[in-house]
């Protein structure tokens, strides 16, 4: 059941869409009414409905800077204009805030009727979409992809495994009680010699990479003669995910490649550089596999003539222990700005208890070390002015890098202290940071109140954070909304105003950021319970009552 807010300063035309249509049959409820946009906005913002039908002319704020003000509050709210303006102005106006129906005046029940029944089912497809992806074609591309540039992923558990491999299922990439497929990488690139490029005194040619996106259909049309594969243009390269049975993958993997190379020559003229990866049974690992694919290509790239070259014969040993490092680093760094202090010593006295139980050797636990040490200064020094830095200077063991030389244990203590001292030093500064900028946004709310166009985005990109940090801010330092703390101090300005100066009603208005006296009296009465007038004339003869006793 979907809410809906009907907003139409015609009382008649509202009692009579409120009462005569069967909301519950056609899939709303409604939740609240208003007869003009300033209460549309606080209804909005305090039933947070699914849809808001609103007439174009109202009073105070007309329905289009109504679903401007709506946008910022509650993006997720859809708008249908009801209006009976047949101008296309007000149509061009509407679109720039992705209105979901328009709907002209005068309309019978039976036709608005039929008009929410379509909106409905706009609903039920952004609903259906957003609640259930799979329901959606998913392209493999959109699947692979991803998983090839995801180098700073530390998750490569068995659970987020078997995600990947339904996902795989879902995008057809992958038959369900197949088997597991296995993978391989390419990346490739073309070169052709410099235009009118003479031979250096050394032999040495001028070679310029002229890889384009036509080339991934050329290599396309050969990879499809041996295997499963899918192709991306990145850069200056192509790289091409295989896949397939093992047996398959060896059988072909050479011709392929030569193919690939040779063909490149033969038919375009070009040098072709080819690396291929190491074999992986794990979507998981599939970004080491591009990076090492890319690493083989660029040995071959560094030869005087195209070749292909495979990551195993230019590096042998796995990259098994380097991924862990990588992975461990950025996952140090991950908890350094997200989890508590508790977390990152538990995750960092179990690292280490690992490498000491680990058979490797004191260069690759140095490496560990000194790879945590640069995520952790990265991420001080993105957050903490230098000025403010003085973590590091303190610290002659870590800066000086003595860990290199020293024992785990010694070196364990020493960086669980330090990486806690990061850790306390981020979060004090984020938090006087989203102070200072609270600060500050208020400071610019109580200088420039009496601008009309004052709004959240104008505030936001004067203080420079986004809207969305700035809305969390304010609602978490004065415990109200940006619309309502800046109502409130026009309204505070206002009431000192009135019972202070003699200022008329539309001075004070124009001075507290209002076009409209009328927008600004009902704004007033709405938050101090009586008019501007009233208010006025009630001090008056209270002063005057004083006077006579």
């Amino acid at each position: 059941m979907y809410t809906i807010v009907i907003a139409d300063d015609e009382e008649e035309l509202r009692r009579a869409i409120v009462r005569r249509i069967d909301w519950e049959r056609i899939g709303f409820r409604v939740v609240g009414e208003a007869e003009n946009g300033i209460e549309a906005l606080e209804i909005v913002e305090q039933m947070e409905p699914d849809l808001l039908l609103t007439d174009i002319r109202m009073p105070f704020i007309s329905g289009i800077e109504l679903a401007r003000q709506v946008r910022e509050v509650r993006p997720a709210t859809q708008i249908a204009f009801l209006s009976g303006y047949d101008d296309f102005s007000y149509a061009q106006q509407a679109i720039q805030y992705n209105i979901i129906s328009y709907m002209l005046k005068p309309i019978s029940m039976d036709e608005l009727t039929q008009k929410l029944l379509e909106i409905r089912c706009k609903l039920d497809m952004i609903f259906s979409r957003f609640a259930d992806p799979k329901k959606r074609e998913v392209k493999r591309s959109e699947f692979l992809l991803p998983l090839l540039l995801d180098n700073m992923r530390t998750d490569s558990s068995d659970q987020r495994e078997q995600r990947l491999g339904e996902q795989a299922q879902a995008c057809g990439m992958v038959s369900p009680g197949a088997g597991n497929a296995h993978f391989i990488v390419l990346a490739a690139s073309m070169w052709e010699l410099e235009a009118n490029a003479q031979e250096m005194d050394d032999g040495v040619r001028q070679w310029r990479n002229c890889t384009g996106r036509s080339h991934v259909d050329a290599i396309n049309s050969i990879l499809k003669k041996y295997v499963s594969y899918e192709s991306f243009f990145v850069e200056d390269r192509v790289v091409s995910v295989l896949w397939g049975t093992p047996r398959t993958l060896e059988k072909y993997l050479h011709i392929l490649a030569d193919d690939i190379v040779q063909s490149a020559e033969r038919i375009l003229g070009l040098r072709c550089s080819l690396g291929v990866s190491r074999v992986t049974d794990r979507f998981c690992e599939l970004s080491e596999s591009c990076r090492d694919a890319v690493n083989a290509m660029r040995y071959a790239s560094s030869s005087e003539h195209g070749s292909v070259r495979y990551i195993t014969d230019e590096e042998p040993f796995s990259g098994v222990d380097i991924d862990d490092v990588m992975k461990a680093a950025a996952a140090v760094e991950e908890k350094l700005r997200s989890d508590t202090p508790a977390a990152l010593e538990h995750y960092l006295r179990s690292l280490f208890s690992r490498l000491k139980t680990d058979a490797g050797t004191r260069e690759k636990r140095n490496f560990m070390m000194t790879e945590m040490l640069f995520c952790a200064c990265r991420a001080l020094f993105a957050t903490v002015p230098e000025a403010e830095n003085d973590i590091l200077r303190g610290d002659p063991f870590i800066q000086q890098m003595r860990f290199l030389g020293s024992s785990l244990e010694e070196a364990v203590e020493h960086f669980v202290c330090f990486f806690g001292k990061v850790q306390a030093c981020i979060l004090a500064q984020r938090q006087k940071s989203s102070l200072d900028i609270c600060d500050r946004a208020i400071g610019y709310i109580e200088a420039h109140y009496a601008d009309t166009e004052l709004s959240l985005v104008s505030v936001s990109a004067q203080i420079g954070v986004s809207p969305n940090y700035l809305s969390s801010l304010i609602k978490k330092r004065t415990g109200r909304s940006f619309v309502d703390f800046l109502t409130q101090k026009r309204m505070d300005t206002a009431k000192h105003l009135l019972l202070t100066t003699s200022m008329r009603v539309r001075e004070i208005a124009e001075a507290c950021g209002y076009n409209d006296q009328h927008y600004f009296s009902y704004s007033f009465k709405k938050y101090e319970g009586s008019s501007p007038n009233l208010l006025r004339q009630q001090m008056e003869q209270n002063q005057q009552g004083r006077r006579e006793v």
